[in-house]
């Protein structure tokens, strides 16, 4: 198999978890990309799922910003989803 081939036959996702402080509705996990948000303590709250990459990290970010929330942490860890080849 070529190298080519190894490559495109790996996809990187991006499993996360993002606390912070304040609470949002779980209605909105549109609009963080489909993320699941739960409290996580009092007056805090997580996020976690999966997303395609680490652009789309400071995407998420950037809208917590944009609410006014504070970042407690934010935890980060790849995953290679292998796929078949055509």
């Amino acid at each position: 198999m070529t190298l080519i081939k190894q490559i495109m036959m790996r996809q990187a996702m991006l499993r996360i978890e993002i606390h912070f402080k304040g609470c949002i509705n779980p209605l909105w996990s549109e609009w963080f990309a489909g993320l699941t948000s739960e409290p996580s303590g009092p007056d805090e709250t997580v996020l976690f799922g999966q997303i395609a990459d680490q652009a789309a990290l400071y995407g998420l970010i950037a809208r917590l910003r944009d609410l006014g929330l504070r970042l407690v942490s934010v935890h980060c860890e790849e995953m290679v989803i292998r796929t078949k080849p055509p």
